[in-house]
C-alpha cells in the first residue's frame, strides 16, 4: 500500500510542477506578448516589418474615408459610418505624428536590412521626407477646395462610389455619414480661414467654378446671388438621394417597406444635414470672391517660389528647375509638332504649314465621320465603343506582357455633377478587398470635343496597359509591405501610362490608323505643352489668359477643353509635369537597358522589372533597372 501511495503522490507532484510551468511559462509569453504589443503601438517596433505596418494602419486609421476608398478588409467595417477628422488642431497632432515616425524610419539600421527591405526603406524615406520635413514649410499652401478636388466633390463622390451599400448596416452607415457633413464642412471652412488669414486665396474665376459646382450639387439656380431654402428644389433630384434610391433596390432581403423606410431616413439627412452644409460653403466662398484677384500663379503665396520648386520636386521626383522644365516642354513641342504636320500633311488636311495647330484641328474637329451624336445616345456609343479599345489591345499584349491584373476595368461616365470642373478622363484604382475592379471614367459632357480619333490614346492610358495595368498589379504584389501596394508617386504613375500611349503605337496598333496616330501625338504634345504652361504660370508669371492662349495654339484643343485643362494646373501647380517627366525617364531606362543587353533584352522582362516594385521615386526606378540590366547580363554568362 505504501508503494502504490506513493506512486500517486509522485504523479500528483508531478502534475502540479507541470501546471506550475505551464502557467509560468504562459505568463511569460503573455507577458512578453504585451511587451511586445505595447512596444508596437506606442514605441519604436522590433522589427523594421512591423513599423512598415504601423505606419500604414495609422495613417488609414485617422482616415475614415481612405478605407473607404481603398476597400481595406476589416478596417473598412470599423470605420464606415466615420468621416475623417480634419480640424487644423487634427491635421497638425497628425503631421506631428508624422514627423516622429520619419525619425523612427531614420533610426533603423540601413546595411543589416534585407535587399528586399532596404529598398522598402528608401521608398518609404523618400515619401515620408517629401511630406513631412520638406513639406512642413508649406502647410498651409495650397487650395482645399478647388473645382479639381475637395470635400465638396470628393465627398459625395466617394459616398457614391466606394461606400458599400449591401445590407442594413452598410445603409445606416450611409445615413450615420450623411449626418455628419456640417462638422466636417465647418472643419473645412475653419481651415479655409487660416489660409485666407496668410493670404493663400484662390482666384476669381477658381472660385466662381467652385460656387457654380456647389450650386449645382445642391440644385441652387447658378444666376442666384445668395442660398435660401425656398431656392432648393426637392431632397429627392439630389445625386446622393439618387444614387442611395437605386443601390438599395438592388439588394433583395430588404423588404419594400423597410427601403421605403431608410429612403426617408435619407432624405431627412440631406435636408437636416448636406444642404445646410453646402450652403454655409456658398456663402463663405461668396465673401471670399470679394478679396481674391485673378494672380494665377502660386508666386504670389508667402515663398511661393520656393513652394513651386517643392511641388516640382513632389511630382516629378527630380531636382529639375522650372527652367530646365519650361525648356524640355519647349524641345518636345517642336519635336512632336513636326511629327503631327507629317501626318496632316500626308493626309491631304495641310498644305499651308503656316497654320497653327489651333487653326487646323478645330476644323478636323467638325468633321462629321470623327463625332458621336451629342445626346444620351451618344455617350452609349462611345462608352461602347472604349470598351472594344480596351478588349482588343489587351487580348493583343502577349508579346509584351507577362504580368497582368486579376481585377476587372469597367468604363462610366464620369458623375455629371462633376464634368465641368474634370479633365479629359481619369481612373480610379481597385478596392483592396476585391469587392470592385478599377474604373477608367470618361467625361461626356460635350462630345464634339471628344473626337473618335483620340480615344485609343486616352482608352490606353487610363485603362490597358496603361493605369489599369500598373496600379493594379501594384495591388496585388505580394510580399510587399502593405505601403507598397497603394504609394502614389506622380511622374511613375503618370509617366508609365504616357508611355504605354506610345508603346501601343510602337505595338502597331495605330497600324493603317493615321488619324488615331495623330490623336495619340495631340495627347502626348498636350502633356509637353503641360511642361511649359505650368512652369509659365508658377514661376514666369504668366497670365491664365497668356498660357490658355499658348496651349490652344500649339495643341488644337477646343478652348473649352484647355480652359479646363489651364485651370487645373493652376490649382495643382507642378502636378501636370511628372507625366512628360516620367515617360522621358522610362524611354531613357529602356533605351539603356536595349543598348547595355543588346541582344539580351527583352520588352517583357523590362515590363516587369518597372511593373513589379510598384510605384517608385524616378531615381529608384533607375536603380532598379540598372539592378535588372546587371542581373540578366550575369544570368547570360552561366
Amino acid at each position: 500500500m505504501m508503494f502504490i501511495k506513493t506512486n500517486k503522490q509522485l504523479l500528483m507532484s508531478k502534475k502540479r510542477n507541470w501546471k506550475f510551468w505551464t502557467s509560468r511559462i504562459l505568463l511569460t509569453l503573455f507577458v512578453i506578448g504585451c511587451l511586445w504589443l505595447t512596444n508596437l503601438i506606442w514605441f519604436k517596433p522590433f522589427s523594421i516589418n512591423h513599423f512598415y505596418e504601423k505606419v500604414f494602419i495609422q495613417v488609414v486609421v485617422q482616415s475614415p474615408e481612405a478605407t473607404t476608398g481603398l476597400g481595406i478588409p476589416i478596417l473598412y467595417n470599423w470605420y464606415k459610418d466615420e468621416l475623417d477628422d480634419i480640424s487644423d488642431t487634427k491635421l497638425q497632432s497628425s503631421f506631428k505624428k508624422f514627423k516622429e515616425d520619419y525619425k523612427t524610419l531614420l533610426s533603423y539600421d540601413f546595411e543589416s536590412q534585407s535587399k528586399e527591405n532596404q529598398l522598402n526603406t528608401k521608398v518609404l524615406t523618400y515619401f515620408m521626407k517629401m511630406n513631412s520635413v520638406d513639406g512642413e514649410p508649406y502647410f498651409y499652401h495650397g487650395y482645399p477646395v478647388n473645382q479639381m478636388r475637395g470635400v465638396q466633390s470628393s465627398l459625395p463622390s466617394m459616398m457614391m462610389s466606394s461606400h458599400k451599400l449591401n445590407d442594413e448596416s452598410d445603409i445606416e452607415a450611409y445615413i450615420s455619414r450623411l449626418s455628419k457633413f456640417g462638422v466636417k464642412f465647418n472643419q473645412l471652412i475653419e481651415n479655409l480661414k487660416i489660409r485666407e488669414s496668410k493670404g493663400i486665396i484662390p482666384p476669381k474665376f477658381i472660385i466662381t467654378k467652385v460656387l457654380d459646382e456647389m450650386k449645382g450639387f445642391i440644385a441652387v439656380k447658378k444666376d442666384s446671388l445668395s442660398v435660401s431654402t425656398d431656392e432648393l428644389t426637392a431632397v429627392n433630384s439630389n445625386p446622393l438621394y439618387i444614387d442611395f434610391e437605386k443601390r438599395v433596390a438592388l439588394i433583395e432581403h430588404i423588404t419594400s417597406e423597410e427601403k421605403e423606410a431608410y429612403q426617408q431616413q435619407v432624405e431627412k439627412a440631406i435636408e437636416a444635414s448636406v444642404f445646410p452644409a453646402y450652403e454655409k460653403l456658398i456663402n463663405y466662398f461668396e465673401q471670399l470672391y470679394l478679396i481674391a484677384s485673378n494672380d494665377a500663379g502660386v508666386w504670389k503665396f508667402p515663398n511661393g517660389d520656393a513652394y513651386y520648386r517643392y511641388k516640382l520636386k513632389e511630382n516629378t521626383t527630380t531636382d529639375l528647375s522650372p527652367e530646365e522644365i519650361h525648356n524640355i516642354g519647349l524641345k518636345e513641342v517642336s519635336r512632336i509638332k513636326k511629327e503631327m504636320y507629317d501626318i496632316l500633311e500626308s493626309e491631304g488636311i495641310v498644305t499651308d504649314t503656316t497654320k497653327t495647330l489651333g487653326d487646323i484641328i478645330p476644323q478636323l474637329n467638325k468633321e462629321e465621320r470623327f463625332l458621336y451624336p451629342n445626346n444620351d445616345e451618344g455617350r452609349e456609343m462611345i462608352l461602347a465603343d472604349y470598351k472594344k479599345i480596351l478588349s482588343e489591345i489587351e487580348n493583343g499584349l502577349d508579346n509584351a506582357f507577362d504580368m497582368r491584373p486579376k481585377a476587372s476595368l469597367d468604363v462610366k461616365r464620369v458623375p455629371e455633377f462633376k464634368e465641368e470642373g474634370t479633365s479629359m478622363a481619369y481612373y480610379k484604382r481597385p478596392a483592396l478587398d476585391g469587392s470592385r475592379g478599377g474604373v477608367f471614367y470618361a467625361n461626356l459632357s460635350d462630345l464634339n470635343t471628344c473626337p473618335k480619333y483620340g480615344m485609343k490614346s486616352l482608352a490606353y492610358h487610363e485603362g490597358i496597359p496603361g493605369h489599369h495595368f500598373q496600379r493594379g498589379i501594384q495591388q496585388e504584389l505580394k510580399g510587399v509591405p502593405t505601403f507598397r501596394k497603394i504609394l502614389p508617386f506622380t511622374a511613375y504613375a503618370e509617366g508609365w501610362a504616357l508611355y504605354t500611349e506610345q508603346l501601343a503605337w510602337e505595338l502597331g496598333f495605330y497600324e493603317n490608323d493615321p488619324f488615331g496616330n495623330l490623336g495619340r501625338l495631340q495627347h502626348e504634345i498636350r502633356r509637353a505643352v503641360r511642361l511649359v504652361v505650368d512652369t509659365g504660370i508658377h514661376s514666369k508669371k504668366w497670365t491664365r489668359e497668356e498660357a490658355i492662349d499658348y496651349m490652344v495654339e500649339n495643341t488644337g484643343l477646343s478652348k473649352a477643353t484647355v480652359v479646363t485643362q489651364i485651370e487645373r494646373y493652376i490649382v495643382m501647380p507642378g502636378q501636370a509635369c511628372s507625366y512628360k517627366i516620367g515617360m522621358i525617364k522610362i524611354l531613357a531606362l529602356r533605351a539603356k537597358a536595349k543598348k547595355e543587353l543588346g541582344d539580351k533584352f527583352s520588352l517583357i522582362e523590362f515590363h516587369n522589372a518597372v511593373l513589379k516594385n510598384g510605384a517608385v521615386p524616378l531615381d529608384i526606378l533607375e536603380e532598379i533597372i540598372d539592378t535588372y540590366i546587371a542581373k540578366t547580363l550575369k544570368d547570360g554568362e552561366n
